[in-house]
């Protein structure tokens, strides 16, 4: 497997290894989680398959969806709008669909199913972090090979957030997270990762793409486009301040949910799967662990963790019985390898 294809592949499977892993301990406290899986938390996912999350689902939701425009040479916002809507259709009304779907998807799905545009179907005040979950295939996307370029990329990864979830720091939150995963595929070292994140986030604050997000910046007490978005990006630059804190004197024991949130929302969910990465840069198996054991949205924060981690050290870096055990493991594979061509 060459790297590029075993990168992609990596940050797909280590992104269902964390909802596996962490989907068993969402919403319990650390120490209930310690009394469970004594000494340390679940080692590894449990089962055969091994069961993932909803989060899973939405990333081959939107992967899937990216390998139709791949096929057919079309990134135009109308063209990726029809394959998300099919897609994201399609998930709400699967009969896989019940593993505790989020309430923001359900709703914004119902609507583009009822064949609402999704300016009227998207939940506007939502930055929950299942916009961010699912957007990893996106810094996946080889901006020259794809031709979609950087910014083509990075409205993508805000559109696909803002079919369903409308807030600023929803679209914000992805773009920054699909960045990441996009820098640590090319090679960018985890310590590197922090800055060149401010930098991104820094860069972006006052662009706004106007032809795939026309008018969701509308809405009371927003005087322009560039505002509605700066407060995104505002609130990603002020968590990924809490992450550097947290990394310049880390604490391996703490719950890193005290540090830079319990992941239930966008910003939140980046950074604590962020600092469960580089924690442990060296040792995937462990930051994924490490996510597992906090005392929020888990399965979310080890589903980002296993994605950045996976991105950066490609697919041997997952024990092989964990890969073969889990759950869509024949889509996860068959999605990398429609990534990893040009």
């Amino acid at each position: 497997m060459e790297m590029r294809e075993s990168r992609v592949a990596g940050c797909l499977y280590g992104l269902a290894l964390g909802d596996a892993l962490g989907a068993p301990t969402e919403f319990l406290p650390v120490g209930e989680i310690l009394r469970r899986w004594p000494p340390g938390g679940p080692l590894e996912p449990a089962g055969d398959p091994a069961r993932v999350t909803d989060d899973t689902q939405m990333a081959l939701a939107v992967g899937e969806a990216l390998a139709g425009a791949i096929r057919a040479r079309d990134f135009s916002p109308a063209t990726l709008e029809a394959l998300l809507r099919e897609a994201f259709v399609g998930w709400a009304n699967s009969p896989e669909n019940n593993r505790a779907p989020g309430m923001t998807c359900l709703r914004a799905c119902e609507g583009l199913e009822a064949g609402r545009g999704w300016l009227e179907a998207t939940v506007k005040d939502s930055k929950g972090c299942g916009a961010n979950m699912r957007v990893a295939a996106v810094g996946l996307l080889d901006p020259e090979a794809h031709g979609v370029g950087e910014v083509g990329r990075a409205a993508i990864a805000q559109f696909q957030a803002a079919l369903t979830h409308g807030h600023a720091t929803a679209l914000a939150a992805s773009d920054l997270t699909a960045y990441a995963v996009a820098r640590l595929a090319t090679g960018t070292q985890p310590s590197s990762l922090p800055e060149a994140l401010k930098v991104y986030a820094s860069s972006q604050r006052e662009v706004y793409h106007h032809a795939w997000l026309g008018e969701l910046w509308q809405r009371p007490g927003v005087g322009s486009p560039e505002e509605f978005i700066e407060r995104g990006w505002d609130e990603c630059l002020a968590v990924l301040g809490r992450l550097d804190a947290a990394l310049a004197a880390p604490d391996y024991e703490a719950d890193p949910c005290l540090a830079t949130g319990e992941g239930w929302v966008a910003e939140e969910a980046l950074a604590t799967g962020l600092l469960c990465f580089l924690l442990y840069p060296d040792e995937p198996v462990k930051a994924l662990r490490r996510a597992a054991v906090t005392s929020g949205d888990s399965d979310s924060i080890a589903c980002l963790a296993g994605a950045f981690a996976g991105a950066f050290w490609g697919a041997d870096c997952w024990p092989r019985e964990w890969v073969r055990r889990i759950e869509y493991r024949e889509r996860l594979a068959r999605l990398a390898g429609e990534l990893s061509r040009n």
